[in-house]
C-alpha cells in the first residue's frame, strides 16, 4: 500500500522565493488561470492552495535534505523520509506559515490479529463520534481553546474588514500594510484551527483502529444534503465528517478490517437496539431514545451505533 509522508522543509530566503516562483509557474496557462483566481477571488471564492509538482526523476533525498527541482538542496530533519526507497507524486506546499514535501512510499500493510468485535459508529454534531462499544469523541470545536480561537479570528476579521472600509477610494478598496498584517494573523488562525481539528480526527480514528475490530461499519453520509440546512451547515463543516470518514476508510483498509458503509437510507436512529422497533417519528430534539415496545430508554446515537 502508498502511504504519503508530509515532511517540513527548512529554506534559506533564496530558496523560498525560488519556492514561490515555482508556484506560480506550475499553473496551467498563467495569464489564464491567474484572470480565473481574481474572478474567483471577487465572488468570495477560496484561491487555489499553493503548491506544485516536482518530477519524481529528479528528486533526491539525503539523511538531512532534499533536491527540489530548480532550487536546490532543502534541509529537512534528520531521517524523516526514507533514503533508499521508491517515491511516488512529491508535491511542495505552503500551508500559510512553513513549507512542506509530500511523497508516496510503498508500504507493507503489517499483519495485525484482529478480534471477532464489530464497531458501529455514529457521527454527528454534538459529539464527533459514538462507538458501539463504548468510545465517545467529543467534538473538538466545543472546547474552551478552539472557542477562544474562533472569537479572536472574528475579532481579527472585523478589524480587517472596518480597515477596508475606511481606505476605501471610490469602488476599489486600498490595501495598507495594517490590512496585510491583519490579514497574516487571520491566516494563521484559521492554520491553527485547521490543525487543531484534523489532529483531533487523527487521534480518534486511531484509537478505534487500535481496538482491532474484524469489522467497522458507518452510515453512509449525506453530507451536500446536510449543507442545505443553514441552521447547521457550519457545524457541519467545522466537524469534517468527510475527512473522518476518509481516515477511517484508509486506516481500516491498511490495517485488514473490514470497512462497510450502511445504506444511508437505513433507519439506525429509529430503531431499537433493544428489540428492533422502528419509531415512525423521531425529532432532532429527542437526544435520547424511548422505546414504546420493550421501554428502553437509551443516548440515541449510541442507539445508532449499536445498530
Amino acid at each position: 500500500m502508498i502511504l504519503g509522508k508530509k515532511v517540513r522543509l527548512y529554506p534559506i530566503l533564496e530558496q523560498e522565493q525560488k519556492l514561490w516562483q515555482s508556484v506560480g509557474t506550475s499553473r496551467f496557462i498563467y495569464n489564464w488561470t491567474l484572470a480565473r483566481q481574481e474572478e474567483n477571488y471577487k465572488h468570495g471564492r477560496r484561491k487555489a492552495k499553493p503548491s506544485f509538482y516536482n518530477d519524481t526523476s529528479k528528486l533526491k533525498v539525503k539523511e538531512s535534505s532534499v533536491l527540489i527541482e530548480k532550487v536546490g538542496w532543502i534541509a529537512i530533519k534528520k531521517s524523516s523520509i526514507p533514503i533508499d526507497c521508491k517515491y511516488t507524486n512529491p508535491r511542495i506546499s505552503c500551508d500559510g506559515k512553513y513549507w512542506f514535501i509530500s511523497v508516496g512510499l510503498e508500504k507493507e500493510n503489517p499483519t495485525v490479529e484482529l478480534t471477532k468485535e464489530s464497531i458501529g459508529i455514529d457521527v454527528g454534531i454534538k459529539d464527533l463520534a459514538i462507538c458501539s462499544n463504548g468510545m465517545t469523541f467529543k467534538n473538538i470545536n466545543k472546547t474552551k481553546a478552539v472557542k477562544k480561537l474562533k472569537k479572536t479570528l472574528k475579532r481579527k476579521q472585523r478589524q480587517c474588514s472596518n480597515k477596508y472600509e475606511k481606505n476605501k477610494k471610490g469602488k476599489e478598496y486600498a490595501k495598507t500594510k495594517n490590512i496585510a498584517k491583519l490579514e497574516k494573523q487571520v491566516r494563521l488562525l484559521h492554520r491553527r484551527l485547521a490543525n487543531i481539528r484534523v489532529n483531533h480526527l487523527h487521534q480518534a480514528t486511531s484509537m478505534i483502529v487500535k481496538t482491532k475490530p474484524s469489522k467497522v461499519v458507518m452510515e453512509t453520509l449525506n453530507i451536500k444534503g446536510m449543507m442545505k440546512n443553514k441552521h447547521l451547515s457550519k457545524a457541519i463543516t467545522e466537524q469534517c465528517l468527510y475527512e473522518f470518514k476518509r481516515q477511517m476508510r484508509y486506516k481500516c483498509e491498511f490495517n485488514g478490517i473490514e470497512f462497510i458503509e450502511a445504506d444511508k437510507w437505513y433507519p439506525s436512529s429509529k430503531t431499537c437496539s433493544g428489540c428492533g422497533n422502528i419509531k415512525a417519528k423521531l425529532s432532532l430534539s429527542e437526544r435520547s431514545y424511548i422505546c414504546e415496545n420493550c421501554g428502553c430508554i437509551i443516548d440515541r446515537d449510541y442507539n445508532a451505533s449499536i445498530k
